[in-house]
């Protein structure tokens, strides 16, 4: 049976974990090999881990680390960073990854989507979109770390990565990034009714209650987040935490409709 998952991100700039308000300002708050056993412990839904400045840095994904990464991580992973070709895509699966995000790639060309996904399997191919609000209303991506307006609007991308082959779709919200007052729920509704694809949101998470809320809107959806795993309190101190069974299984139960 579908259910909904609860997933941590972990963003990672040069080999370190960082977290960001609206793709700014990276903090520092410990190493990711560390994060990734705690995580194990604590038995996570799955992991994503978004190297941000590959992409914006033109360099290749770091294979070591991806390496270390999947080699430690006993849940599915989900790695993104820097992938621009079907034979980087591969050789990450080969290190023992289950998923591959791509971005700004994708973007840029789709028919990657398409060539990657008819080599390794559409189900392991996940598309990232980050996205802002309009200045006069509306939605567009963007790439580069949010650095690069592309003018694209994320719902008609997003049915368009549902025709070439994706497997998953990802949206980031720029604006809620770090600041942990919940969802952008308007933009998951728009972006839900154009697919069918398993989505999973990022972006706004300050609480488990943001999570239950989520669940209960949309069913089977995938909860990411990033601050709301890694620091604890109103003065952010750094703890890697996740719900414990008997508190995901509460959440879920209490807002998930099983059929």
């Amino acid at each position: 049976m579908l259910r909904p998952r609860i997933i941590p991100c972990l963003l990672i700039k040069d080999k370190g974990l960082v977290k960001t308000v609206n793709f700014k300002n990276a903090k520092y708050v410990g190493d990711p090999i560390n994060a990734v056993r705690i995580f194990n412990e604590k038995q996570v839904d799955e992991l994503v881990v978004l190297d941000i400045d590959a992409t914006t840095e033109n360099r290749e994904p770091d294979y070591k680390m991806i390496s270390r990464l999947a080699a430690e991580c006993r849940m599915p992973l989900c790695y993104g960073g820097g992938v621009k070709t079907v034979e980087q895509a591969k050789r990450i699966f080969g290190l023992g990854v289950e998923k591959v995000a791509i971005s700004a790639a994708a973007i840029e060309d789709p028919s990657l989507v398409r060539r990657i996904a008819d080599q390794v399997g559409s189900q392991s191919v996940v598309i990232v979109m980050d996205v802002k609000k309009r200045m006069l209303g509306g939605y567009e991506i963007y790439i580069k770390n949010g650095q690069k307006a592309t003018g694209k609007n994320p719902v008609e991308m997003a049915a368009a990565f549902q025709h070439l082959g994706a497997g998953e779709i990802v949206i980031n919200s720029i604006d809620h990034d770090g600041v942990m007052k919940g969802y952008d729920i308007n933009l998951i509704e728009k972006v839900r009714k154009a697919i069918n694809l398993p989505l999973t949101v990022l972006g706004g998470a300050g609480s488990l209650k943001d999570i239950g809320d989520l669940i209960n809107k949309f069913g089977i959806i995938g909860a990411s987040a990033g601050s709301l795993f890694v620091f604890k309190g109103i003065y952010k101190a750094v703890l890697i935490n996740y719900p414990n069974e008997t508190e995901k299984e509460a959440l879920i139960q209490r807002n998930f409709k099983f059929s």
